[in-house]
């Protein structure tokens, strides 16, 4: 097969870590039929740190929140290549998730989450064009600023 997602992601300079374990009573990812469920990521970066930490719009600027969400969605793409063994396989981004831990007043989380959005766009084309949901929260597993997840449609 061609791997036209992963020389994307190569020309983006992105390589796909392993994903992290659960660190819960959950799994990394779900499939029932053509749909494929993946679990919160949050925005751990190629050496394993957070990207960022703490609460957007206190001590976490939007453009570092958008490169945490970004982070996740990397994350949340090493979940889908264990799931399916080729990134070649989804057929569509149904879905993506946001969760930003927020200050009480702050309010563009859709911008942060456009960090995650875009880079489906920029990986899959078309195809990544998605509905999502951004939700500002109180607090996220190790002060994470960002967690991603996504719903995927896969042949």
């Amino acid at each position: 097969m061609a791997q036209v997602v992963e020389q994307k992601l190569k020309a983006l300079g992105i390589a796909l870590p392993t994903p992290a374990a659960p660190i819960a009573n959950y799994v990394g990812f779900v499939r029932t039929g053509a749909l494929l469920f993946v679990s919160g990521q949050i925005c751990l970066g190629a050496d394993g740190k957070l990207v960022a930490k703490g609460k957007l719009g206190e001590v976490v600027s939007v453009e570092d929140g958008q490169r945490a969400a970004r982070a996740g969605a990397i994350n949340l793409l090493a979940q889908v290549k264990v799931a399916l063994g080729d990134l070649d396989k989804v057929a569509r981004v149904v879905r993506l998730g946001g969760f930003i831990n927020s200050a009480p007043t702050f309010l563009d989380g859709p911008k942060v989450m456009n960090g995650a959005s875009d880079l489906m766009v920029e990986v899959f084309g078309d195809k990544g064009r998605h509905a999502r949901t951004t939700v500002g929260v109180a607090a996220l597993p190790v002060d994470a600023a960002v967690e991603v997840e996504g719903l995927f449609e896969v042949a």
